[in-house]
């Protein structure tokens, strides 16, 4: 049995798997979880980040206004289902009055990595960028300098130093609704200048494995498993109606990450339901998040659909690493 390296969590939200099920990964049943105007003035709430902190949770959440301003706002819960999120966005400080300039925000993760948690997001500088800051209590942000130059989507660190380095995967990608997208490694020894680039891997332009065709992207903070780092991924197919986003997962090297040992061929959740192909942008499942319990092996995945609502789903770290050794590519 594979097991999950980290703390117990017996009070993540949790479902058991449906009796005749087939899949994976399944959903709760009483997704969405969070509605698209649960905060004071939201359009849409999806592709959030979610944490345990005290006896309950708390996370990052993109929150699209109604006059279509994309940024990030702290959200609050005692069960990881039923959210409070504050009025006002996060205001970050910090000593450059140019990084702190804010042209948008979206996409948050957020990990704890040592005695402070860590914010990553899409953020605007001259173009997409990973926006890096730091807090301990989640009422004061510092933000740091941005991890990569433009153009740069989904920064997502690793929830400990590997080799001394602080260790991020990204996706680069350019100005637009990026058509292309591969995933790469890069690390830091102080959280500011970021090198050491290596591939991870790409699309699987082919039949294969259509649904990650067109481009793919890191997704939840990597899981630590005593069998490698498990990460769950996005992939996109462009299909005769447009972009179709499903996810996925991949077993990476514990000591070197950009090395591939397993990599899902098929999808484990795609959109199917009404809320996940209907909304501001159709046809869309898009992880960010990820709670795990050491204890039992549960893992509770947040995901964005169709860019307006927020779901949930859940597996186990031995249901993905078997379905993933049964069926990689």
């Amino acid at each position: 049995m594979a097991k999950i390296i980290g703390s117990a969590l017996p009070n993540i939200p949790w479902q058991d798997k449906p009796e005749n099920c087939r899949d994976i990964v399944w959903r709760f049943d009483q997704n969405p979880i969070i509605n698209r105007d649960e905060q004071k003035d939201s359009n849409s709430i999806f592709n959030s980040a979610v944490v345990p902190w005290g006896d309950g949770f708390i996370g990052v959440f993109r929150c699209d206004n109604r006059s279509r301003s994309m940024d990030i706002f702290v959200g609050r819960s005692k069960d990881g289902l039923k959210w409070e999120f504050e009025d006002e966005p996060i205001k970050f400080e910090g000593d450059d009055p140019e990084i702190l300039n804010r042209e948008y925000r979206y996409d948050p993760r957020v990990v704890k990595i040592e005695d402070r948690y860590y914010v990553t997001w899409c953020n605007g500088y001259h173009g997409p960028t990973i926006g890096i800051a730091y807090t301990y209590d989640f009422e004061k942000f510092v933000q740091c300098e941005n991890a990569f130059l433009p153009y740069n989507r989904n920064g997502v660190l690793f929830p400990r130093k590997i080799n001394g380095k602080y260790a991020m995967v990204s996706r680069p990608s350019d100005t637009g609704h990026t058509p292309f997208g591969d995933i790469f490694y890069s690390e830091s020894p102080d959280m500011v200048y970021w090198g050491k680039h290596r591939y991870v891997m790409g699309i699987i332009n082919d039949d294969r494995s259509a649904w990650q065709s067109k481009k793919i992207g890191p997704g939840p903070v990597p899981i630590e498993t005593d069998e490698g780092w498990l990460l769950f991924y996005h992939g996109v197919l462009n299909s005769c109606n447009g972009f179709v986003y499903s996810f996925g997962a991949v077993l990476l090297d514990l000591d070197e990450p950009w090395k591939v040992k397993y990599r899902t061929r098929p999808y484990l959740l795609s959109p199917q339901k009404l809320y996940e192909c209907v909304g501001d942008v159709p046809n869309v499942v898009f992880p960010c998040a990820a709670l795990t319990d050491a204890e039992t092996g549960r893992i509770a995945i947040y995901y964005g659909c169709a860019d307006t609502v927020t779901g949930l789903a859940f597996t186990t770290v031995d249901d993905v690493l078997n379905y993933m050794k049964e069926n990689s590519l």
